[in-house]
């Protein structure tokens, strides 16, 4: 099948053909020609050739254009396909990254939850540890306070008594 512009080279080739028969006719008829003239049927004859390649060069024209119409309409749809597919893999391509933020997020939440709770873990054991060895500490000075006074109750009992005894006696 030939190329549209083939086509329109070819149909142009027919045109000026036809156009130079219509005017060797033309011219003929003006001069009034002193050669001898061709007869008419032969004149109609070629009139009616020139005219029927000048119909048929119409027709491939008009079928130039056409094709050239179903061209650019199938070249249109690729070109809408092709969009469509780029924007689908574009949209794919969003959604995916998306995804895969909230993944990263979720994870990093999760980390630090983590890390928190383990924070927590630590700060309350060190706690706990420091209240034991506060309330340790605690008993230990009271014991040792409770030990001071008695031994002290048990001095001054006694020097009341070495008091009371030498006054008695």
């Amino acid at each position: 099948m030939p190329s549209p512009k083939e086509r329109a080279k070819k149909i142009s080739e027919i045109a000026e053909e036809a156009t130079k028969v219509m005017e060797a006719i033309k011219g003929k008829a003006e001069v009034g020609e002193e050669e001898k003239v061709k007869p008419l049927d032969e004149v109609l004859g070629q009139a009616e050739r020139a005219y029927s390649a000048y119909i048929e060069a119409q027709k491939q024209v008009a079928s130039a254009y056409h094709e050239n119409e179903r061209l650019i309409a199938n070249a249109f749809r690729r070109a809408e396909e092709i969009a469509k597919a780029e924007a689908d893999a574009a949209v794919s391509a969003a959604l995916e990254a998306r995804d895969e933020a909230i993944a990263e997020a979720i994870k990093a939440r999760n980390d630090a939850v983590g890390a928190a709770e383990r924070a927590f873990q630590n700060a309350k054991k060190q706690t706990e540890k420091a209240c034991a060895e506060a309330v340790e500490d605690a008993r230990k000075k009271r014991d040792e306070a409770i030990q001071q006074a008695w031994q002290l109750r048990e001095e001054t009992i006694e020097q009341a008594w070495n008091i009371y005894s030498k006054l008695s006696r």
